[in-house]
């Protein structure tokens, strides 16, 4: 577990969600919703104000137990919300999570994606106690495939039937990040 932290490289800020931003959170998921739902299970049109809230109540008590850190990615200086940002799944003996990234529709192309995840895999190697991230992207999903190679993450191939999205089976592109990448040592503590 590590207490609630902002991260910053002073353009994009990855801090826990909110309880206030439940509607900021539910108008930028609806604004999305083209590019985010052939990819993301939670994208869909059932996405309401409370299932906004029910995740913003969800990710604090996960983050809080050290099961999930789940960030809102907003601007630096207009604190504008931009997206989210996660590390989830962690596994206890093999030391990695899932690195997933998401930004909104009227911001995409800007960088933001790869910024915010850099900052998340850099906070879970210096913080707690991973040796790998995994970046786990369906196949066809282009534009998460670019970010990921464009932060030069680790391409290892294809995982066949690896996500299901909604009731879709799909096979998905892995990358991964280490610690190496970021000047570290893996520390196992």
């Amino acid at each position: 577990m590590y207490p609630f932290i902002k991260l910053s490289d002073n353009v994009i800020t990855l801090r826990p969600f909110e309880f206030g931003e439940a509607n900021v959170l539910h108008e930028v998921v609806q604004e999305s919703l083209t590019e985010l739902k052939p990819w993301m299970s939670w994208a869909r049109q059932t996405y309401t104000l409370e299932t906004a809230q029910n995740f913003i109540n969800i990710t604090r008590a996960q983050w809080a137990s050290g099961d999930m850190y789940a960030f809102a990615v907003v601007n630096s200086t207009t604190g504008e919300f931009l997206g989210g940002c996660s590390l989830s799944h962690f596994h206890p003996v093999y030391h990695l999570c899932n690195l997933g990234y998401w930004v909104r529709t009227s911001k995409q192309g800007q960088g933001i994606a790869g910024r915010a995840a850099k900052l998340a895999a850099r906070f879970a190697f210096e913080k707690t106690n991973l040796i790998r991230a995994e970046i786990v992207i369906a196949v066809g999903n282009d534009p998460s495939k670019r970010v990921a190679e464009k932060i030069n993450a680790h391409y290892e191939g294809i995982l066949l039937n690896r996500m299901v999205i909604e009731t879709e089976i799909s096979d998905a592109y892995m990358f991964s990040l280490l610690p190496s990448d970021f000047g570290l040592s893996p520390q196992l503590r």
